[in-house]
């Protein structure tokens, strides 16, 4: 009898291994790449804290691990504390900082523990908060993109520190980035934006006075000139060789809400003298001023002149909840509104 059933075709098994062989190479390869970049990482990390220590910093940490594999690097840098040579710093139990494997020019910074801020002069501050991050991007450009952010953070002076100027806010935001003209980035300019969102004043401090315990926020933009010059941070402070270059903030544009009160701003220049104060005209077209400024001369801080703040707002009583257009100037490290001087200019270093 003839057996019609086929004899079975035996199918190489070469050909199923070839897929498993070829995700094993591509394995192998990337996790040669990961373990060389972990290994650039903590190379130029500490290439660059011993380059920051001959310029007189002070910078101390724990041992630092890089982990993430397979997509991701994530330096942790434990008890980590910098100081610059200007006396400003921050410490932190963990500073964590990750980028893609694949693209390790954009970093994300956070401080999951909260951060310490010292202060120089000033003593040190306690931040805390829902989140403390920092990411920076274009890293090989001139200037890089910047953008740091405080989420619901709080602040808390230590016991032998200045006070200082807010409790607390819903969020704090900073973001610089090279200035474009026509679509061109320009050449020593830099774009600045910081952004306070519902801030609240500490108890009897010129911000809980100037909202009369209510909120302040700010939105306000400016352009950097002579940008380069911020990149030193000598004895002096980030702001001085860039002062004495001639550096200035220009087209200055804002918005503030204290309380009641609201205020658009705008500015041509503004810089700093040689005492490191703002020096310089900013306009405003503020709506209900006189609740603002009255609450400023009723708060209980030594920085503000009660007196200067009590004729501002009397001055400005007569306006009542219309608009009105003031000009503020700064000016002999004081801050001026017409004739009445109302607290210290503010102080870039």
């Amino acid at each position: 009898m003839t057996d019609t059933h086929p004899t079975p075709t035996r199918h190489p098994r070469r050909g199923l291994a070839a897929p498993f062989i070829i995700v094993g190479l591509l394995l192998a390869g990337w996790t040669g790449w990961w373990f060389y970049l972990a290994t650039q990482i903590e190379t130029r990390l500490e290439t660059r804290v011993e380059s920051l220590r001959q310029d007189g910093w002070t910078i101390t940490h724990a041992d630092v691990t890089t982990t993430g594999w397979p997509f991701r690097a994530r330096v942790s840098i434990p008890h980590a504390e910098i100081l610059a040579p200007s006396g400003h710093g921050v410490a932190a139990p963990e500073l964590v900082a990750e980028a893609n494997a694949w693209n390790p020019d954009r970093w994300v910074i956070i401080a999951p523990d909260g951060l310490t801020l010292t202060r120089a002069g000033k003593g040190k501050v306690g931040i805390g908060g829902d989140g403390l991050r920092m990411s920076i991007s274009h890293l090989t450009d001139r200037f890089p993109d910047l953008r740091a952010e405080m989420i619901r953070p709080t602040f808390t002076a230590h016991g032998d520190a200045e006070p200082f100027p807010i409790a607390s806010a819903e969020r704090i935001q900073l973001e610089t980035r090279p200035h474009l003209t026509d679509g061109i980035a320009a050449t020593d300019e830099m774009d600045v934006l910081f952004r306070l969102v519902d801030a609240r004043g500490r108890p009897g401090g010129p911000v809980e006075g100037a909202t009369r315990q209510g909120r302040l926020s700010a939105d306000i933009e400016a352009t950097v000139v002579g940008a380069s010059r911020l990149r030193g941070m000598d004895s002096a402070g980030v702001f001085a060789a860039w002062t004495a270059a001639g550096g200035r903030f220009t087209r200055v544009r804002g918005r503030l809400k204290a309380g009641d009160s609201t205020a658009v701003i705008s500015s041509d220049a503004l810089s700093a003298g040689r005492d490191g104060r703002l020096q310089g005209a900013l306009a405003l077209t503020a709506e209900k001023p006189m609740a603002a400024i009255s609450g400023l001369a009723g708060s209980r801080s030594g920085a503000v002149n009660r007196m200067g703040a009590a004729g501002a707002a009397a001055a400005t009583a007569a306006s009542g909840d219309r608009g009105v257009d003031l000009v503020v100037q700064f000016r002999d490290g004081r801050t001026w509104l017409g004739p009445f001087a109302l607290a210290p200019a503010p102080r870039l270093f």
